[in-house]
């Protein structure tokens, strides 16, 4: 034998037993519903794809999808469906989580042909997000925060979050000694961390590190005198970074659903069915 070949037979298999099986799969699980964003009703045939591994789940006739076995940290997804632009989301799970995330996805709409120009209309007031944002608008009308929807965000370009914040006023980043990037209030008493909520929930891991492109709106306090009631008794001094992403709040309603484990094929259960 080829005794090159052979050391590279060796190599191979000491840095394929390196890689430990948790990082490959996991305990988790991320199941939800997929529909319309604007008629809220459930899309069929949608297929997710952990961008991770490739494997991919397929939404049920009730546009409801599963994907099991998933490890823990963040994980990333790609939605494609036809008429649908394709999308990404991002969630963080804790080992043997059961998350369950509902995936909006909006139509594109189709050319008539013949455009009619209308009559500019100057509109003062924030075009609404829609329902699911109700509290994100209720605040936005109060202007003690200071706020970013979606649409004004992809105008940026940015791609992180450090990013982003360097636009809003007394927040400062502060980058350097290997440790990556931190965003502080120039208000924050000993330079404390700001709190970050994702999705209604506090999140002081996965909030500093969500893909700016993820983000459908963003609410940004700098001291106490600005955070709503609502916050009161949290870290209020430190700030506060309330963050909504495409993929919406974890809901607690449906309970997981239990199905054994195919791990002879490595395939997701059904409701969802992989492609």
């Amino acid at each position: 034998m080829n005794p090159s070949r052979w050391l590279l037979g060796i190599g191979t298999l000491v840095s394929l037993a390196a890689i430990p099986l948790h990082a490959q799969r996991g305990t988790a699980r991320i199941y939800g519903t997929v529909i319309d964003l604007r008629t809220h009703a459930p899309i069929a045939n949608v297929q997710i794809v952990h961008m991770g591994d490739g494997r991919s789940v397929t939404s049920d006739s009730l546009g409801l999808y599963q994907f099991d076995r998933l490890a823990s940290g963040l994980v990333k997804f790609m939605v494609r469906a036809p008429r649908y632009p394709a999308t990404t989301f991002v969630v963080a799970l804790a080992p043997g989580e059961q998350m369950e995330r509902d995936v909006e996805l909006e139509v594109v709409a189709a050319s008539s042909g013949v455009v009619q120009a209308l009559p500019e209309v100057k509109i003062d007031a924030p075009v609404p997000l829609g329902s699911r944002f109700a509290d994100f608008e209720h605040r936005r009308l109060t202007g003690r925060g200071q706020y970013m929807t979606g649409e004004e965000i992809q105008k940026t370009g940015a791609g992180r979050l450090q990013e982003l914040m360097r636009a809003f006023r007394g927040v400062q980043v502060e980058c350097g000694g290997g440790a990556g990037c931190f965003i502080r209030m120039s208000r924050a008493p000993m330079r404390c961390l700001p709190e970050y909520i994702v999705d209604e929930r506090v999140d002081n891991v996965f909030g500093p590190s969500v893909p700016a492109p993820d983000i459908q709106a963003l609410e940004v306090y700098t001291g106490p005198a600005d955070v709503p009631g609502e916050f009161a008794g949290r870290n209020a001094g430190c700030g506060l970074v309330v963050i909504w992403t495409k993929s919406g709040p974890p809901r607690a309603k449906r309970p997981a659903p239990q199905k054994p484990d195919s791990t002879a094929t490595g395939k997701p259960e059904s409701p969802a069915g992989s492609t």
